[in-house]
């Protein structure tokens, strides 16, 4: 039951993740199966529509869910994906406090909506919602541990403002504005509502000086992979080169056009994981 109800948010989920967590050995893919439903669960809790008190409910009831699975004695969890991280956690060693700080993130998406935070700010989002997420990944994929933080601080940074960039105009007409707001005062752009910013031309600049910051992060990830053995970090560079690419398209575009939405075909993303498997 609880293998079932992973698998089902996994095939809902078409992530570009998917062909990374494939090339696993069957136990490591199950465990990451398994985080990504968590992780897919949650977000969908803090993105979806209802309101602000029904999401914080949501997400402390998850917040229970996984106390319980590093609980000593007593209940067990009740919500089957839960159960499935059982495994994971004791063969892998993952800890509670990853777990826990990518509900911290979702609960500041829950809140209110994010609008134009600081560098500061959206560094610690940043490390919440991806880094949080790498450091179970990278676990799971059985680097070495001296690896595990600074890679997925590199990483996890670099592949959230490329998300942040993908998603600038829907994001826009939800009311939210991840963009820091350093970089859109350095492109005289004024504070407003984020619909307005999104109309300005100079929200383009802002949005350029992001990726900037993406490329250097992608950059250190990939000098830090270099030297790791091959395999277990194989699926830290399919991550890798898949939102590389990503963003090296929204590059070629510019940002004067931020839709549609850019996006890699499956046979694309296949391909890069195919291509990173073996050479």
């Amino acid at each position: 039951m609880s293998d079932a109800a992973v698998f089902a948010v996994v095939r809902r989920s078409r992530s570009s993740f998917y062909w990374a967590m494939r090339m696993l050995p069957r136990e490591r893919r199950l465990a990451m199966y398994a985080v990504y439903a968590y992780c897919r669960i949650v977000d969908d809790i803090a993105d979806g529509p209802l309101p602000a008190a029904d999401k914080q409910a949501g997400l402390a009831h998850w917040r229970r869910q996984i106390e319980r699975l590093y609980a000593p004695a007593g209940a067990p969890p009740d919500e089957p994906v839960a159960r499935a991280l059982a495994g994971p956690i004791m063969r892998f060693g993952l800890a509670r406090g990853d777990f826990l700080a990518v509900i911290d993130g979702m609960e500041t998406d829950a809140a209110a909506p994010v609008v134009a935070p600081g560098w500061s700010e959206l560094r610690e989002y940043c490390a919440r919602v991806a880094g949080a997420v790498g450091l179970l990944s990278v676990r799971i994929f059985g680097m070495p541990e001296a690896a595990a933080r600074p890679l997925s601080a590199a990483l996890g940074e670099a592949v959230q403002l490329t998300n942040i960039l993908r998603d600038v105009a829907e994001d826009a007409r939800d009311g939210r504005l991840y963009l820091p707001r350093e970089e859109l005062e350095r492109a005289g752009l004024p504070p407003g509502p984020p619909l307005m910013v999104l109309g300005d031309p100079r929200l383009a600049v802002a949005c350029a000086a992001v990726a900037s910051v993406a490329e250097a992060r992608f950059a250190a990830a990939a000098a830090m992979l270099r030297g790791l053995p091959r395999q277990p970090a194989r699926p830290a560079r399919i991550m890798l080169a898949v939102y590389r690419r990503l963003l090296d398209r929204m590059i070629r575009r510019g940002f004067a056009q931020l839709e549609p939405r850019m996006r890699l075909s499956g046979r694309e993303r296949l391909w890069i994981a195919l291509r990173h498997s073996w050479f």
